[in-house]
This record gives structure tokens, C-alpha cells and sequence, in this order.
């Protein structure tokens, strides 16, 4: 397991942010700073748990999802927002964790 980022949840509109439309949310700043940080901006009827939306939440890249969820309490179930990577989300100690799975072979680069 290694750190991949670390999410933000904002209200606020961000000038660059990137809108995932089939997401329902708005992106900003990821790969723009050597630390991983992405602000994240929902819309109101995105489908997420709240504390998802907001709590900020540390992401980590692993080998297998599955086995990185296995026992625990998974939030978001696997699934993938863009070809090559598979995405969870679970909740430990009050705090969401996200984990991906990245096929660097297909993802798009920079993920």
C-alpha cells in the first residue's frame, strides 16, 4: 500500500476544477502539487456517503482491492470511474479511506 492522495470536500467553485459529470463531482488541484492534493466538490444529489463528502479522505494505491477490503467497513464498493483503475472507499475510526487499484497499462497518465 502507498499514498496516493489526499482528498478535500469543498463547497466552493475552484477555477480550474474539472467537472466528472457521470461522477457527479468536481475535481481540482490532483497532479498539480507534489503532495497529492485534491480538492473535491459534490453535487447535491451525488450519490456518496456523507462522510465522504464531508470528511477529507486519504487515498492509497494497492495491489489487489479486494484483499485490501476484505473484513472492513467498505462504504463505496468497488468500482471503476475510468478505465485501468477500480476504486473503494471504506470507513475506519470515523475517517473514510480510498483505496485504488490502478492497470497502469490502460489508466490514463498521471492517476
Amino acid at each position: 500500500m502507498k499514498y496516493h492522495h489526499l482528498g478535500i470536500p469543498t463547497k466552493e467553485s475552484l477555477k480550474d476544477e474539472i467537472h466528472l459529470k457521470h461522477l457527479k463531482m468536481y475535481v481540482s488541484g490532483y497532479g498539480k502539487n507534489p503532495y497529492g492534493i485534491e480538492w473535491v466538490r459534490y453535487e447535491d444529489d451525488a450519490p456518496y456517503p456523507e462522510i465522504v463528502k464531508t470528511l477529507p479522505h486519504v487515498a492509497f494505491e494497492v495491489e489487489d482491492i479486494y484483499k485490501a477490503i476484505d473484513g472492513k467497513n467498505v462504504i463505496i464498493e468497488p468500482n471503476s470511474p475510468s478505465p485501468g483503475v477500480i476504486v473503494a472507499f471504506i470507513e475506519d475510526n470515523g475517517a473514510p479511506i480510498e483505496f485504488l487499484q490502478v492497470d497502469r497499462t490502460i489508466a490514463e497518465e498521471g492517476i
